[in-house]
């Protein structure tokens, strides 16, 4: 073999090794390198007899920053770039069909698959998945298919997809809390009932109502769950444990002097020589071997109806007929706004005792308890007063029908209002001209602290004037609380 030859080869095993290092480009690139390499002429323009060092065009092909690169330094001029007629090595980027103004081609569908053959043991185990609308396209269209000729598939097919209907998520079956509120003003929209209850009897219907409804939702178990009753006393707080169930007998036995006032059974036995809320309380819990459990809720429920029911079929009368409560009475009107505000706020006491959530009362029967609560605080202000814990001076004092002293007492929120209290006598008229304090406090705020709920030093209050009649208002809403 010749000398030329040799170097011929040589040069061919060298361009291999070059092609095998990869410098990123295939097909009709590669050709042309192969067919320059075995012509003689190479991509930096060498011959193939002239040997190449490492620092000449043509050698390096790291990519375009290399030294042989496009962007090189020492680039030649009429590199195969610069060829004219030459495709570039980077493709320049493809025009868009819409912006040539052509029209658009029309888009061939996809061939449908074809159809499957199956057997009918092969349909048959397919007809779960199928009711469950888990089979492809190909074996839904087989499975229908063969329900139209084969009976028995068809009817096992049915009965499935009956199944399935069966396994959507349970639903609540819980009412609407709305619903009855919705059903009644319906109902009395269209007709009135011939015997309606008493507008100030209402409330306590209400609330009883919404009671018996937690009491509906709550377990066996939770019937013996603490409960905290609280209320003041004098100048300090004071409680009393017992369990929801002893709640509603405490319920059950103060309702019963309003029961008693109307003539309807008594739910005490023996009822206390007292009669007051407190004694009739301990006589009816005394009276029992065992706590009071949730049997307790039959009782009351009755009792609460016959109350209602009591009040209407007497035609409501004017609502004065006098319910002692021991100390002090109560006519017949306020009496029922009384067990209704009770009603709540011991639904309240159950409803933290198993974390139930409970809302206040509608804003007329709110409106209601919180003007009986601002009604009676002069009379609670006077007994305060002759206990000698009350911090306004006795030369304060004036006549009865004269008018003195008083304070503004502003019920922000829902059931709100404006109530003038006259500071200096129960029998005293309260006169805007002589308004030496304003308090401002929210409607359910000030619920709370007279149930006893909220001391007066915490009562989030508004308050402008006379700090010492503030205070004794204060006191004297907390001590409207009792058991």
């Amino acid at each position: 073999m010749s000398a030329g030859a040799d170097r011929y080869e040589a040069f061919d095993e060298r361009d291999r090794n070059e092609e095998g290092d990869g410098d990123g480009y295939e097909g009709k690139d590669g050709d042309e390198k192969r067919e320059e390499g075995v012509g003689g002429v190479t991509g930096g323009g060498a011959a193939p007899d002239e040997p190449r060092g490492p620092g000449e065009p043509g050698q390096d092909r790291r990519g375009p920053e290399g030294p042989g690169g496009p962007q090189g330094p020492d680039r030649p001029e009429g590199s195969r770039d610069d060829v004219p007629g030459r495709p570039p090595r980077i493709p320049l980027p493809r025009s868009s069909l819409e912006d040539t103004g052509l029209p658009l081609p029309t888009p061939v569908p996809a061939p449908a698959p074809p159809p499957l053959v199956l057997e009918h043991r092969v349909l048959k185990s397919l007809l779960g998945a199928w009711a469950l609308a888990a089979c492809s396209a190909q074996e839904t269209a087989a499975v229908e298919e063969h329900l139209g000729d084969c009976g028995s598939c068809a009817d096992e097919a049915l009965r499935l997809r009956e199944a399935v209907g069966l396994l959507h998520p349970a639903e609540s079956l819980d009412l609407d809390p709305a619903l009855r509120t919705r059903v009644l003003e319906g109902c009395l929209g269209r007709r009135p009932p011939r015997i309606p209850v008493p507008d100030w009897a209402t409330p306590y219907d209400a609330e009883a109502a919404r009671l018996d409804a937690l009491l509906q939702d709550i377990g066996d178990a939770e019937w013996h769950a603490p409960v905290r009753l609280r209320w003041f006393e004098g100048n300090g707080p004071t409680s009393r444990r017992t369990t929801v169930a002893g709640v509603i007998a405490h319920l059950l036995s103060v309702d019963g002097l309003v029961a008693v006032a109307l003539g309807l059974e008594d739910p005490l036995d023996s009822p206390s020589a007292e009669a007051t809320p407190a004694a009739r309380t301990e006589a009816y819990w005394n009276a029992s071997h065992f706590p009071p459990t949730r049997s307790v809720r039959g009782p009351w429920r009755e009792q609460s109806h016959n109350l209602v029911r009591t009040v209407s079929f007497a035609g409501g009368g004017s609502g004065r007929l006098p319910v002692p409560y021991g100390a002090f009475e109560l006519p017949l009107s306020d009496s029922m706004l009384d067990r209704a505000f009770e009603c709540w706020v011991h639904a309240g006491d159950i409803a933290d005792a198993v974390d139930y959530p409970y809302e206040p009362p509608a804003p007329r029967h709110l409106h209601g308890m919180i003007d009986l609560a601002a009604r009676m605080l002069p009379g609670s202000l006077a007994e305060r007063r002759r206990a000698g814990l009350s911090a306004v001076p006795s030369r304060h004092l004036v006549e009865a029908g004269a008018p003195g002293r008083s304070l503004r007492l502003e019920i922000e929120g829902s059931g709100g209002g404006e109530w003038l209290i006259p500071l200096d006598s129960p029998g005293a008229i309260a006169s805007a001209e002589r308004e030496v304090a304003h308090v401002a406090l929210d409607g359910v705020e000030f619920c709370r602290l007279a149930a006893g709920h909220v001391s007066p030093e915490e009562a989030a209050a508004g308050q402008d004037g006379d700090r010492e009649a503030i205070r004794d208002v204060l006191f004297a809403a907390a001590s409207l609380s009792r058991m």
